[in-house]
């Protein structure tokens, strides 16, 4: 049996074989390595680039040192320090005002510049971009529109390195991320039901939040790729 994509999600707790550089022989046929070795390939090559070569090795080093003692913002600031960023953007939500301003202060007394900006600049109509009044959340009245990409262009005139998202809606950070020069993180991803901790909803799919499934829930958890993703 081949398969024609790539399935990592179904791979078993007890294989994982890329852990141990040992994909070749243990991964299953929807493993990367089996399914496009072309293309993996092709990727390694791209980390001989300097700079894409700079960014992960900082990165993974980061990671080593900050292994389960550093909180996110500690390693945003170290891993910024080794690059040799000198200013950061922060991208907001206009509903993260006020934690964009500790972690201005907080990336401040580390040395960066920052320069910040919120989801609601230029205060543009949701009429604009062909929103009716029954379409916005509080209809009657002017709501402005989320703006990634002016947040994007304003980070970008004013020479941000890197850039931190703090919780932009679904849709509204990829914009940012398309047009967005800098290197780009996330500090904060949204989910106002869930107080901001997204993958709760992934934790409770077979219990609190059975809703998430779609009419074709397979009766147990799957351990291969869909039908549609394989080939006999």
């Amino acid at each position: 049996m081949t398969y024609d994509d790539p399935g990592c999600a179904y791979c078993p707790p007890t294989v994982r074989a890329c852990r141990q550089g040992e994909s070749e022989d243990r991964g299953p046929g929807f493993c990367p390595s089996k399914v496009d070795p072309e293309t993996l390939a092709a990727a390694r090559a791209l980390y001989d680039d300097p700079e894409v070569a700079r960014i992960a090795r900082n990165s993974a080093i980061v990671e080593a040192e900050g292994y389960c003692k550093w909180c996110r913002v500690e390693e945003i600031c170290a891993f910024a320090k080794r690059i040799g960023y000198k200013k950061i953007g922060i991208a907001s939500c206009i509903s993260f005002v006020d934690q964009a301003q500790v972690l201005s202060g907080i990336l401040e007394s580390h040395g960066f510049e920052v320069s910040s900006v919120a989801c609601k600049t230029g205060g543009v109509a949701k009429e604009e971009i062909g929103l009716a009044d029954d379409q916005k959340i509080r209809p009657g009245g002017h709501e402005s529109m989320c703006n990634p990409v002016s947040q994007a262009e304003l980070l970008n005139r004013h020479g941000c390195e890197f850039n931190v998202v703090m919780g932009l809606c679904v849709g509204h950070d990829s914009l940012f991320f398309r047009h967005a020069e800098g290197l780009t993180t996330v500090l904060v991803t949204k989910d106002r039901v869930l107080g901001h901790n997204p993958v709760a909803a992934l934790n409770l799919a077979d219990t609190y939040y059975s809703r998430l499934w779609g009419p074709e829930r397979p009766e147990k958890p799957p351990n291969l790729p869909a039908q549609g993703r394989r080939k006999d």
